[in-house]
């Protein structure tokens, strides 16, 4: 039988440590796979998935930008992607079918919990960024009891149309414009912040903002938990920030593991080597 193939698309993808965790999963399973990154334009997806032979791919996952517009390629959504109106993990099915899944919701809170010990349950939340991953952010907040969510966005036209795509689950929900000013007005009469969550790729190595934090150092309380799914480099410039101003800090490596692992299950129908898996992540990412 000949050797199958599995991956991930998204632009740009020359950071991911996908290949190298995944790959690693493989050999330890004993599957016969290769895991390789696709980098595909935003115009050239439905062209993409359309050219590609499906007798011997197993599947792929979804990064930035294509979370949400992979869905009007597929044949089938599982609830929690339909919910959240964003899929990052594909299966090939029998029939050469396309399933949808999302494996963030799973991913972002069990690394919250057991990699930041933080509980979510009556925090004042701010999220940074409304693209395909923050809607499933957004989603999970809303489901675990945050006190409040204040999502923030260079268009807040694009804010506003996530989170009425949500259950907030009787929580209060604003979107705001991405400026310290604006947030900061916005943030008046709430609680102080005690989550802040950055699902924009600014400061991702090889992005184009390399190098740049969303916001400043002013909007991040002394006591808060800045949790940056930018996962390249291992301390991105959010990062740094609330380092400087004493706040607790995640990256974003040990949720991409986790929703990996989800997918791999899917992919192979075998149980996920997750120790493996992180080992190789951190050394492909710190070296």
């Amino acid at each position: 039988m000949a050797a199958k193939r599995v991956g991930i698309i998204g632009y740009p993808i020359r950071h991911s440590a996908s290949p190298a965790f995944q790959n690693a999963a493989l050999q330890h399973r004993g599957v016969d796979a290769t895991f390789t990154a696709w980098e595909v334009a935003p115009d050239e997806l439905s062209k993409w998935v359309w050219s590609q032979d499906r007798s011997d791919l197993l599947g792929f996952g979804v990064t930035v930008p294509h979370k949400t517009e992979i869905i009007k390629v597929l044949d089938h959504v599982d609830e929690d992607a339909s919910t959240v109106g964003a899929v990052n993990t594909v299966v090939v099915t029998e029939g050469h079918r396309l399933f949808g899944y999302n494996t963030d919701t799973y991913g972002f809170l069990h690394a919250l919990q057991h990699e930041g010990g933080f509980d979510v349950r009556g925090q004042d939340v701010l999220v940074l960024g409304a693209g395909g991953v923050s809607r499933a952010v957004c989603g999970v907040l809303l489901r675990e009891g945050v006190a409040s969510l204040t999502l923030a966005n260079r268009t807040v036209s694009r804010a506003e149309s996530l989170l009425a795509d949500l259950d907030h689950h009787g929580v209060p929900a604003q979107p705001v414009a991405l400026d310290d000013a604006a947030i900061a007005a916005a943030l008046r009469g709430r609680g102080p912040v005690g989550l802040i969550v950055n699902c924009t790729s600014m400061g991702m190595l090889h992005g184009p903002a390399e190098g740049a934090s969303p916001i400043s150092a002013a909007l991040i309380p002394p006591d808060a938990f800045v949790y940056d799914l930018v996962y390249n480099p291992p301390v991105t410039p959010i990062m740094e920030l609330a380092r400087g101003v004493g706040a607790q800090t995640l990256n974003g490596l040990p949720m991409l593991v986790y929703q990996g692992a989800k997918g791999f299950q899917l992919w192979t129908g075998l149980d996920a080597p997750v120790d493996v898996m992180m080992a190789a992540a951190r050394k492909a990412v710190e070296g």
